[in-house]
């Protein structure tokens, strides 16, 4: 946990711009960039996909101390070395992620709105995801919801808060003057010429703003 109120940069590892082959080569170049969470989010992968890469990336991540986080899938944390699961607002709650995974991890949850982020830590929310600030293809349907409530929800919610969806380096100094503490970069980062580079270029950013 006190890795996780200490984080800034959350990576992504998506296999949605990612192909399984190069799933932990991605996951190799976030973590030399300084990434301080790293997600594995693999939608609709059968289970056994989804256990092994989380094997194979925990084995990257742990001797950083940078948590590796489950999108979905709590259950797997049975059997699986990773330090938590990350829900949406269509998945089970909280309690019901808590439950499946059998032991002690850590819960994040997505949320779109003040209302849902004051929900979610009611609920018991180790962190949440704030977001889509922009409109993303990671996110498709999901309207934006801007930066007018970053501001806001930092003042409201006793939680670590990523803010999460379209952020590139290219906008990242709008999002953070909103007043964003943590973010989550997924395309921008997965995308770039220099994987690597780019999270460097974004903890320039957090911390020299």
């Amino acid at each position: 946990m006190n890795a996780l109120a200490d984080a800034r940069l959350y990576g992504i590892v998506d296999l949605g711009y990612v192909p399984v082959g190069t799933a932990s080569l991605a996951a190799e170049k976030l973590l030399e960039g300084g990434v301080d969470v790293l997600q594995l989010r693999a939608k609709g992968a059968p289970k056994y996909l989804v256990a092994g890469l989380a094997e194979e990336i925990h084995a990257l991540t742990r001797p950083l101390g940078v948590p590796l986080i489950l999108n979905d899938y709590p259950e797997l944390l049975r059997d699986v070395p990773a330090e938590g699961a990350h829900v949406g607002q269509d998945d089970m709650s909280v309690a019901e992620a808590r439950a499946a995974a059998g032991r002690p991890v850590i819960i994040g949850k997505s949320t779109h709105s003040l209302v849902q982020a004051r929900a979610a830590v009611e609920e018991g929310a180790d962190y949440i995801g704030f977001g889509p600030l922009f409109a993303t293809p990671t996110k498709p349907g999901r309207p934006a919801i801007g930066l007018d409530d970053i501001a806001t929800v930092h003042a409201e919610v006793s939680r670590p808060i990523f803010c999460i969806g379209g952020i590139k380096n290219e906008n990242l100094t709008a999002v953070i003057a909103a007043g964003a503490q943590r973010v989550v970069i997924v395309s921008g980062w997965l995308q770039a010429a220099d994987v690597s580079d780019a999270v460097r270029a974004s903890r320039a950013s957090l911390l020299n703003f």
